[in-house]
């Protein structure tokens, strides 16, 4: 067994951070993936590395080296031989693998193996189910073959408007296999929080639920779906999926049923044929809403992806084939994409699609146990809804299979990462990450050969070059820094779809420090290799993990004729809590009362997602400017965070220095919520 430190217990209020709470035991450590992949690379290399660090060091320092060991230790295949490892290692344009063809839809239905389950799927509305890999793989083909019947060719975009099912994995594998692009949006976005982001793709065949179901209630989405096609003129065909058991409305653009494309024409597995694709040819769009600007479309590759996702999988959440992994998602979240890739490995991705506290508020848990995964991954707001509740799950559910669980999608106190193990199991695995839709993996995250630490992060993961830096572009060591990456990885963005000079992406990553990846988190590390992710250093909101762009935002408020300005932030809050606050300059004979607030919050759960509501709605009388007219958004974040009025803004850098006045004395006398 595991040994567990204790010294009181997150009740108690005694845990601080960096307390020891877990050191995995010898057993354990050889059991490893790690451990099994580290011996793979001594005896390639003739290096000796005798702890994670040395790994790590190698791993950032011999690129070419260790990205090769990945390649070979999972036996990835490519039908046309690659000329070098790293072509070019600049950032951006770094060159990966050239030469290299491969499809990651192709790697994963390789993974077919008769009589096992491919995945898991349970809802609010219907108990967990098994999806088998015969089935899987026969409907992945049978999507991709009708997709081929339409015209889709390699490089054309497939988008999907559905909730977390199998017909969405099942749906992104086929595009992918027929060498389109795919993206997704759930459907609690609005009609135009979804044309936001898959106009802008100009996709060909749109797969669209016909409603969801959260929270006990039904949400009937057809006259979204009729803006949403309206919206997209090249489109030439639409598949409605059946959530709802809705008839499907009539549209301006031919629509089939999911259940007749499944039932259509098909190819046999020996004769199906995966299009092979260059490695940085496009796989899928993610969208990370910036401060500005419609939100930005990240263009990730098959061949980066796909290493990527195997070298986290294995060594950062030491998963196997069989191994049965749950993660709370949305299809909107890279962590769906995260649960997609689990096919690579035959780990048995567990599907949740409803509200995580409906019917009851451990529902999750039950899950877990029913479906007896060893890995569960959540947020730390949930974790807190669960302490608040007096939620013990190891006294209400059989969690003897759970060995490792994962909190993402905030910073994680220390009380969280304790709670784990008050109130799960002493020997677990809490393996925190972090990382991010711009490069769909983690930055730091957890190694299953280390001692875990309440509220720290084990470590920088392999192949992962990540400094605390301050302003002069100086590593430091014990405060807080911007995070940055000083060497390329293969899942970085190949591009922003749209973005034909890569103005866009540069200066989102690499205007700062030239040539160097700015993340856009603060980060922290210790001596001994210990991180701490502070919060977003620049304006984007991240409410449970999910980016929102203020942009968005600002779309919706500033078009009602009541309001003239506004300005929004997002607070991350101890126990991994939120709270949004939304500042607005009323118009000219208005007034924010409470119609003019419950109106705002309406068009934004309409148009956007319920995320996108304020907690708080705020009257004042100016919203805060630099002298070019830029929001000062992450001056009012820290204001708000506890930072003096002086520290946070130069009067002779704002428009208007006054302009703060009210919100500095909101800073003062609110009681909305509380920060450390």
């Amino acid at each position: 067994m595991s040994s567990a430190a204790r010294r009181g217990g997150a009740e108690g209020g005694s845990v601080r951070e960096g307390d020891l709470l877990w050191t995995p035991s010898p057993d354990r450590v050889e059991r490893t993936r790690l451990t099994a992949f580290t011996r793979f690379a001594a005896e390639r290399t003739g290096r000796s590395f005798d702890d994670y660090a040395a790994l790590w060091r190698w791993s950032t320092t011999e690129l070419g080296e260790f990205w090769s060991a990945v390649w070979d230790f999972f036996d990835v295949r490519s039908s046309t031989p690659c000329t070098a490892v790293l072509a070019e290692r600049s950032m951006p344009g770094a060159r990966w693998f050239p030469g290299a063809h491969l499809n990651f839809a192709g790697y994963v239905l390789d993974q077919e193996v008769s009589g096992a389950p491919a995945l898991l799927y349970a809802s609010e509305t219907e108990p967990l189910r098994e999806l088998s890999w015969e089935e899987l793989a026969s409907r992945v083909r049978a999507v991709a073959t009708q997709l081929r019947e339409v015209g889709v060719r390699p490089g054309d975009r497939v988008v999907g408007y559905l909730p977390n099912v199998p017909e969405a994995m099942i749906a992104m594998l086929a595009a992918a296999s027929a060498g389109a692009v795919w993206a997704g949006v759930s459907p609690d976005f609005g009609a135009r929080g979804a044309l936001d982001r898959l106009a802008q793709l100009r996709p060909v065949v749109l797969i669209a639920a016909d409603g969801y179901r959260y929270g006990g209630r039904e949400f009937d989405r057809q006259g979204e779906l009729a803006e949403v096609v309206a919206g997209l003129p090249q489109l030439r065909q639409v598949v409605a999926v059946s959530v709802l058991g809705l008839e499907v409305a009539d549209l301006t653009v031919p629509v089939t049923s999911w259940a007749d494309v499944l039932s259509g024409p098909s190819v046999d597995a020996a004769e199906f044929v995966c299009e092979q694709v260059p490695f940085d040819h496009p796989l899928w769009v993610l969208f990370s809403s910036g401060t500005t600007g419609l939100p930005k479309p990240i263009v990730h590759g098959h061949g980066g992806i796909l290493l990527e996702q195997l070298k986290s999988l294995a060594f950062h959440q030491d998963l196997r084939s069989g191994d049965r992994a749950f993660f709370h998602t949305t299809t909107g979240w890279m962590m769906w994409n995260f649960l997609v890739s689990m096919l690579t490995s035959r780990i048995v991705p567990v599907l949740y699609d409803g509200n995580p506290s409906h019917p009851d508020v451990d529902v999750l848990w039950r899950l877990a146990q029913d479906s007896r995964a060893r890995f569960f991954g959540t947020s730390p707001a949930y974790v807190e809804l669960m302490k608040k509740a007096g939620i013990v799950p190891r006294e209400r559910f059989d969690l003897s299979a759970l060995e490792v669980v994962m909190p993402a999608g905030s910073p994680v106190a220390p009380a969280i990462t304790a709670w784990f193990y008050d109130a799960v199991a002493e020997d677990l695995w809490v393996a925190t990450g972090s990382g991010g839709t711009d490069i769909c993996t983690g930055l730091v995250g957890g190694v299953p050969t280390l001692p875990v630490r309440a509220g720290e992060i084990q470590a920088r993961c392999l192949g992962v070059a990540a400094e605390a830096w301050d302003d002069a572009g100086r590593p430091v060591v014990g405060r807080v820094g911007e995070l940055v990456v000083t060497q390329p990885m293969p899942s970085m963005p190949l591009f922003y779809w749209g973005d034909e000079d890569g103005s866009r992406y540069r200066a989102s990553y690499f205007e700062t420090f030239p040539g160097v990846w700015r993340h856009g988190d603060f980060l922290e590390l210790n001596e001994r290799g210990g991180c701490f992710v502070r919060g977003r250093s620049d304006a984007v909101l991240n409410r449970h993990g999910v980016r929102i762009g203020t942009a968005e935002i600002y779309r919706v408020v500033e078009d009602d004729p009541a309001v003239v300005t506004s300005l929004v932030v997002n607070l991350d809050l101890p126990g991994g809590g939120f709270f949004m606050p939304l500042f607005v300059v009323p118009a000219p004979g208005a007034v924010l009362d409470d119609g003019l607030r419950d109106r705002l919050r309406r068009r934004l759960r309409e148009e956007y997602t319920p995320r996108h509501v304020p907690d708080r709605i705020i009257a004042v009388r100016a919203i805060p400017l630099t002298r070019s007219g830029k929001k000062m958004e992450i001056p009012v974040r820290r204001l708000l965070m506890g930072a003096d009025p002086a520290d946070v803004a130069d009067p002779a850098a704002m428009a208007d220095p006054g302009s703060l006045s009210d919100i500095v004395e909101y800073a003062r006398t609110q009681r909305d919520y509380a920060v450390a």
